[in-house]
């Protein structure tokens, strides 16, 4: 095949990072640009290129697009799913997948017997860090995995408008993190989660928490930890602990440069940590797209699938309860 063309539905910040991929990835052009407010989709083709519309159907029925990027808000989600495997045409759509796990599970068996690749964004599975040592741990250089540690601290929180409609912390924030726990423990059997409210009256508000801790357990006794906060005085949080009974790999937060300071008053004075998601993970969202368009011409899928984004939410939902009630939730055989 040639160039694949792509279409990208919604045309926000995740929308201009993906336009940005596009245009970076070698084999692809982005044809199209589908968003409700028309300027918006104009002034990214006027950068990329592309044919703008507000009416996905538009761009569907085309025939123009081999696969979208679906970077519209979540409520949207499954319903471009829908209409994209009913137009067979590939789909890599941002997470999470809903906020309502009945829907997802109206749709699993028709996204599942789809005859086109469909790909939820969790792009941190390809961050050159993590990914070095999922593969590690899989080779066996921390023996048999016991215990891993996630965290992971926003710079500040959204706006409150966002936080009212995000679906709350673990299906907004969290959900990256239990799929990355998933990446490394597929099989989880319970969680226990904590929320609590130290810093932000507007998200107190909105009966959510800005503050957030969940604890869960592995088929195997393993034992994941993730830390979360809405927000981090020294920037972008994002460190990962992988511990077993022959060692352990770490993950450290990322800096412009790897120069140091040192002087009478501190030694080994690094630079700020990145404190732009966008920036921190630029290469894992490339290489997302990259291994995407891979998919569709070897036939496989390698990105995480419909079903890693229906049990991404399972343990959001899971968390969410367990923060409730204060009791332990079991999601054995649910995942």
């Amino acid at each position: 095949m040639s160039d694949f063309r792509i279409g990208l539905i919604g045309s926000g910040r995740i929308g201009q990072v993906h336009a940005g991929s596009i245009a970076d990835t070698k084999g692809a052009t982005l044809a199209w640009i589908c968003d409700p407010f028309i300027d918006g989709a104009n002034t990214l083709a006027a950068q990329f290129g592309g044919k703008t519309t507000t009416d996905p159907e538009e761009m569907f029925a085309s025939g123009d697009v081999d696969a979208v990027v679906v970077a519209s808000p979540t409520p949207t989600h499954l319903d471009m799913i829908d209409r994209a495997i009913d137009a067979g045409v590939h789909v890599l759509c941002e997470k999470p997948i809903d906020l309502d796990i009945a829907k997802v599970e109206k749709l699993r068996d028709k996204a599942n017997a789809a005859k086109v690749n469909i790909a939820i964004g969790f792009n941190r599975r390809f961050d050159p860090q993590f990914e070095s040592i999922k593969n590690r741990v899989q080779s066996g250089d921390v023996g048999k995995l016991e215990q891993l540690v996630i965290l992971s601290r926003d710079p500040g929180p959204a706006p409150r408008a966002y936080i009212a409609v995000s679906g709350g912390i673990f299906r907004d924030m969290t959900i990256h993190d239990f799929d990355m726990a998933r990446y490394f423990v597929p099989d989880i059997v319970d969680v226990f989660a904590a929320g609590t409210n130290v810093f932000s009256d507007d998200i107190k508000a909105e009966n959510d928490y800005d503050s957030a801790t969940v604890t869960m357990r592995g088929r195997g006794g393993e034992i994941i930890v993730i830390v979360n906060s809405r927000h981090s005085a020294y920037g972008y949080d994002q460190r990962l602990e992988a511990f077993g009974d022959e060692g352990m790999l770490y993950a450290d937060n990322l800096t412009d440069t790897s120069v140091k300071r040192y002087s009478g008053a501190t030694t080994e004075a690094a630079e700020p940590y990145i404190d732009n998601f966008l920036v921190r993970y630029a290469i894992s969202y490339r290489r997302e797209l990259a291994l995407f368009l891979d998919g569709i011409r070897s036939g496989t899928n390698v990105n995480p699938t419909f079903d890693d984004g229906r049990a991404a939410l399972i343990l959001a939902d899971a968390a969410t309860e367990s923060a409730r009630t204060g009791k332990t939730v079991s999601v054995d055989g649910r995942l």
